[in-house]
């Protein structure tokens, strides 16, 4: 499951004083895609990482407006020691209009010891295509 796709219709309580989608909401959906993601391929895994954010890098093209729909895509782009660099990408499902893209660097903890561990060859197979 290299690829995780949700679909998400603004409604009034994710739009700021200018009527465009917050860019706080953004922040929340690239959390709640990550989280989905994680969970959908994880739960062949047993328990004992967390994942916490390390970095988010957001650039935002276009604003979201009441009632659009917005198709939001993520992906594992690399790892490198205990950092996963995750991408999204959201767009409007009409127009296909890219609006935000982000790329987020997650750090795997140990859930016992919360110290940061290697992203270990049975998480990064995970996420490839099958």
């Amino acid at each position: 499951m290299n690829s995780y796709t949700i679909l998400k219709k603004v409604s009034q309580k994710d739009l700021d004083d200018l009527n465009h989608v917050n860019n706080v909401i953004y922040v929340e959906w690239i959390q709640q895609i990550s989280k989905e993601h994680w969970q959908a391929v994880s739960k062949k895994l047993a328990s004992g990482f967390i994942w916490v954010v390390r970095r988010h890098d957001i650039t935002y093209y276009d604003s979201a407006k009441l009632n659009d729909e917005i198709i939001i895509t993520t992906n594992i782009k690399t790892n490198k020691g205990p950092i996963s660099f995750r991408e999204v990408e959201m767009a409007n499902n009409k127009t296909g209009k890219v609006l935000v893209k982000s790329i987020t660097e997650w750090c795997l903890l140990h859930s016992q010891t919360l110290k940061p561990i290697r992203v270990p060859d049975t998480i990064k197979n995970l996420f490839l295509d099958s």
